[in-house]
């Protein structure tokens, strides 16, 4: 299920024990950690334990795949975790290296999973939860044709402290329209 896959410019593989110190790395950023929900790992053990279930091939429900660039360095992370199958919905998550910001790869990213989950997967449903001063990601999610559907208060334990997040949700019907 959790197979790879790529963009025009950009290879997801499955993110595997190697990716580890990778993802810390990237987590470890000021500008990323800001909006990180899980929380700034404080070492690899916790990385790990973090990434525990993207990284095993059992897992069917918490998929997570590496972002590499055409050159394979990693650049970032993709997320998809599905809800029971009667569901057929899931919520997808990004991060991308700030150096590799403003570049597109995360709207390409967002796209590329949506694509995977609706046509892969064939979920009806894929939604996304965002801080509400996360405008860089908020602007990640509108280009991807995500619509806005509420604000839940005081729900993302950030760095900063507790936030308000918005969700957004795209459904597989209106994401194929986009391709026409």
């Amino acid at each position: 299920m959790n197979s790879t896959f790529q963009s025009e410019r950009l290879l997801f593989t499955p993110l595997k024990e190697a990716d580890v110190s990778a993802v810390h790395a990237l987590h470890s950023f000021e500008d990323v950690a800001a909006f990180n929900t899980i929380g700034i790992p404080k070492d690899i053990a916790a990385t790990h334990k973090v990434l525990a279930r993207k990284i095993n091939p059992d897992d069917k429900e918490n998929l997570g795949w590496g972002i590499r660039d055409r050159h394979q360095n990693f650049i970032g992370e993709l997320g998809l975790i599905l809800a029971p199958p009667r569901f057929k919905k899931g919520e997808i998550s990004y991060s991308i290296h700030p150096e590799h910001w403003g570049k597109g790869y995360a709207t390409e990213a967002l796209y590329t999973g949506l694509h995977y989950a609706f046509n892969a997967l064939h979920l009806l449903r894929v939604e996304a939860g965002v801080a509400v001063h996360n405008k860089k990601s908020i602007r990640v999610l509108e280009k991807g044709r995500m619509k806005r559907e509420g604000r839940h208060q005081k729900t993302l334990p950030l760095i900063s402290g507790w936030s308000d997040h918005f969700s957004y949700a795209i459904l597989s019907a209106d994401f194929k329209q986009l391709k026409q």
